[in-house]
This record gives C-alpha cells, sequence and structure tokens, in this order.
C-alpha cells in the first residue's frame, strides 16, 4: 500500500519526502522494523519512540511517524510529523488494513466490572444465533471459535485492526470488545467505527494511572463523546456515571435498570447457587449464572442484542442455556460439602458485589471464608479497602499474595491490613503464600462452608519479579479437595 493512503484524510503538520513510497508493514517497535515498514515514534511513560527513530532506519524503515522532528532527515525517506503519534497509529493502522472495523458491527463495552463477562456472552449468544463473530476480551481474543492469546484488555491499534481484518475476510458480521480506560486514554481505539457502546458501571480501579477518580470518569466518557448519530450507547442506569456518559454523545440514548424506570427492566426473581430466576421485559427466564452482578450482565447483553435487531424470545432462549465465563464465580464442591467460590473481583465494588451475592445465598449457620490479596505495580489506594469490605462481609479473612508483580508481597500485605479495624483483627490471617493460604482456608472450612477465593479468577499464573509462575487457585482447591475430578453442582 502506498503511505498517502495510508495517511488517508489524517491531519498532519507537515510532510517531508515523498508520501508515493509503498509501505508493507506498521510497527512502534524498533527491534521488530523491516526494510519497508512506517514507523511510528510513541511517546511512552518509561520510553520514547522518538530516542529510536535511527535505530528503526537502521532496520530499514522508509517511513517514519513522529512528534518532534529529527535534527537531521535521511534522504530517501518520509517524515510525517503530527500532533499525537498515537492517535496517528489508530487511524493509520486502520486505514492500511481497509477500514476492517467498518466492515463489522463493532460493540465496545467500558466500565470498571463486567466488561469481560458481557462480551463474552454477546460472542456466544451471536455464534449461537447463527452469526459469524469476533471476540476481544481479558481472557482470550476470537474468531469465530478460534482462540488466539490475549496479553491486554484491549489489543494495540495494529494488532487490534489485523484481527478485525482477518474477521472481516471471514464474513464476520459482529465484533464484541473490551474497551479499557487505558485504551481509550492511549488512543488504542482511534480510527475504529463502532455500532454501540455500553456502559456497565464506575468503581475505584486504575487510580495509579489516572490518579483522580474524575480524571478517570473523563476518559471512560470519551469513548461515548465519540460515537457516531449511527451508533447506540447503551448504559446502566443504576450506576450515577450512567447518565453523564450520555450527557453529550450523538449516539441513539437507551438506558437499562434493576432498581428503577428504564429502557430495558428485569427483576430478579430467586437467586442461588444453582442460578438466577429473572424477569425479564415481563418474560421470566432461569438462568445459571449466579449473583445481582449477573443479572446486570444478562440485561445488558439482552438489551444490545435487541438493539441489534435480534428476535426477543431467541435471545433469552440462547441466554438461558450459558454457562459462567472463565474465572467469574466459578464454584465447586468437597466431598465434605464445602462449596469453593473461584472470581477475578480484584476491585472494591467487585469484591463487595461477590461477597453480598454469598451472603444472600447461604444460610445462617454456613461460615464465609475470604481468601484475598491485591496486585502490585497497580492501584495502592484500594487495597485496604478491600480488606475492610472482606473483613466486613465475611466470617475470616485469609491476607494473602495475589501477582505482587515487582513489590514485595509483605509490604502489599500491610497496605492491605491498614484497612482492618481493630474489633475485626481476630478473624484476620496473613499467610504471603497463596497455595498455603488456600489450604488453610479448606482446613478451617467446615461441611456447608463457602471459601471465596478472590482476585486471579482464570488466570493460570502468579507472576513475581517480571516471571509467570504457573498457578490456578481452581487447580489448587480440586487438589486440596480431592485427588481426583471434584464433585461439581
Amino acid at each position: 500500500m502506498l503511505l498517502r493512503d495510508i495517511i488517508g484524510d489524517f491531519r498532519t503538520f507537515g510532510l517531508f519526502g515523498s508520501s508515493a513510497i509503498p509501505i508493507n508493514g506498521l510497527t512502534f517497535d524498533s527491534r521488530s522494523v523491516i526494510p519497508g515498514n512506517l514507523f511510528f515514534a510513541i511517546r511512552g511513560t518509561t520510553s520514547d519512540g522518538h530516542d529510536y527513530i535511527d535505530s528503526a532506519l537502521t532496520g530499514g524503515a522508509n517511513a517514519i511517524v513522529c512528534e518532534s522532528l529529527p535534527s537531521i532527515l535521511k534522504d530517501g525517506v518520509c517524515y510525517i510529523q503530527v500532533e499525537n503519534s498515537k492517535m496517528a497509529l489508530g487511524v493509520m493502522a486502520s486505514n492500511y488494513h481497509g477500514n476492517p472495523s467498518g466492515k463489522l458491527q463493532l460493540i465496545g463495552v467500558t466500565g470498571t466490572n463486567g466488561k469481560t463477562t458481557t462480551v463474552t456472552l454477546l460472542h456466544r449468544l451471536f455464534l449461537a444465533l447463527g452469526y459469524g463473530c469476533g471476540l476481544i476480551s481479558t481472557i482470550v481474543n476470537k474468531i469465530n471459535e478460534t482462540e488466539f492469546p490475549s496479553t491486554h484488555t484491549t489489543p494495540d491499534p495494529i494488532r487490534l485492526n489485523e484481527l478485525m481484518a482477518q474477521m472481516a475476510d471471514i464474513g464476520c458480521s459482529y465484533c464484541f470488545m473490551e474497551v479499557s480506560s487505558h485504551a481509550i486514554d492511549q488512543h488504542r481505539i482511534a480510527g475504529l467505527t463502532f455500532r454501540g457502546g455500553i456502559f456497565t458501571n464506575l468503581t475505584h480501579e486504575h487510580l495509579d494511572y489516572h490518579k483522580t477518580f474524575d480524571t478517570y470518569l473523563k476518559v471512560k466518557k470519551t469513548f461515548f463523546d465519540q460515537l457516531s448519530p449511527d451508533a447506540f450507547a447503551l448504559v446502566n442506569k443504576d450506576d450515577k456515571n450512567g447518565v453523564v456518559m450520555l450527557q453529550n454523545t450523538q449516539a441513539g440514548k437507551y438506558t437499562y435498570s434493576l432498581r428503577g424506570m428504564a429502557d430495558f427492566r428485569c427483576r430478579i426473581l430467586e437467586n442461588q447457587f444453582h442460578g438466577l430466576q429473572l424477569n425479564i421485559d415481563g418474560v421470566e427466564v432461569w438462568f445459571k449464572l449466579i449473583g445481582v452482578f449477573n443479572a446486570y450482565n444478562l440485561l445488558t447483553v439482552y438489551a444490545a442484542a435487541v438493539l441489534l435487531d435480534q428476535d426477543k424470545t431467541g435471545i433469552l432462549t440462547s441466554l438461558s442455556q450459558m454457562e459462567p465465563v472463565a474465572g467469574r464465580f466459578n464454584y465447586i464442591r468437597s466431598p465434605e460439602g464445602i462449596t469453593a467460590v473461584v472470581d477475578y473481583a480484584h476491585t472494591p465494588d467487585a469484591i463487595q458485589n461477590v461477597l453480598e451475592t454469598i451472603n444472600m445465598i447461604r444460610g445462617h449457620h454456613e461460615q464465609l471464608i475470604t481468601v484475598i490479596g491485591a496486585g502490585g505495580n497497580r492501584d495502592a489506594a484500594k487495597r485496604p479497602m478491600m480488606a475492610s469490605i472482606a473483613c466486613r462481609l465475611s466470617d475470616i479473612v485469609i491476607l494473602t499474595s495475589d501477582n505482587p508483580r515487582f513489590e514485595e508481597p509483605e509490604s502489599i500485605l500491610a497496605d492491605m491490613h491498614k484497612g482492618v479495624e481493630a474489633h475485626q483483627s481476630k478473624k484476620v490471617l496473613i499467610i504471603t503464600d497463596r497455595r498455603e493460604a488456600i489450604k488453610t482456608a479448606c482446613t478451617l472450612a467446615r461441611p456447608g462452608d463457602i471459601i471465596l477465593v478472590a482476585g486471579k479468577g482464570h488466570e493460570n499464573y502468579q507472576e513475581i519479579k517480571g516471571i509467570r509462575h504457573h498457578f490456578d487457585d481452581k487447580e489448587i482447591l480440586q487438589d486440596i479437595f480431592m485427588d481426583v475430578n471434584p464433585i461439581k453442582p
């Protein structure tokens, strides 16, 4: 493809050299440059791509996108000066791949919690309804049923457009995608054409990156501000920030609620470990998913599918047959009747939702034992909040290591322990080794008791000092409960 076609209508400050040259690939990593590539100099948090322009040229790049021009311009190379290289990368990656998102009905889901479950259920639903569709999520990326590893909630623009181009090439009609606040802020979704945007909720998270909750809110809102008049914006009216997302959007505005008037409504009729009985749009349906948070997820998926012109009965019938998403309120039972729940909950709101769900379901005599940690090199302000919620809603709490990354686990646990009030200290244990913490919870549990192992969910590793060691909460529970497959409900 010629460079001028990749640039398209993107606004530049200047173009130095010929744009009539062929380009055979895009990259923002100078180490991966091959002759004929277009290199994007991206300013990051720890390094600046402008420092690697010479390296990219040595690798054979024949065009450079940058915010600041080098002092010496090399003959035979085209330099494109832009205001924001990240924005340029998104738009030009889309142009390079022929605007694949415009060939799909792309639905973006953003919010603190519920993104993964929502996009996964939408993907399963539309496959069941007979459509070809893609999935871009925290857990895995998929083109129909073919899986591709996921390393970020939202991939970089080059990978994102490559995936969507593959989806469009094989005839997919839809793509369901998690949209993280990092991706919005870093312009990873620039150049994409969205058919709809969904807002789940907004709670305390990622303040290590955004610094303030107000900034976090404004970044999320940017996604809806940029939707076109042909798109729809579907928001959770029960979250006070839902209506904020709608304030400046040009998209069609729709709301959903479990508590009051909205375009799409739902009531919980029954909430048990084996499922939910819901009334959605006047129809009573039994679902295999569990908890109030999943009632919201199911209602969100139903509403989105209706807005995408699907038959209401077909939607509910297919959703009623679906199993929980990996790492989201997955549970097993020991032969002695102990129930263990594994959940990805790693924010204060998510921890509260899961614990409140368990407390609504359990009887009066069972103990609730919570094993919980917090990730290293992430928002430290949420650590004491998570411990406080766990103490308030559990009978026994075991604070343990999660993914410490490059922090010392003991330092993270000390931060968490600040949220433990004096009168609750007797029910709190601190066991740094996560395997030992889970084993201790199982030892303390009596028949009928419930253990929540929170924070890692679907993850099958523990990240320590830059190395990922195999670690799977569910596997460990199964090993402790029995030597063969656990008895499932």
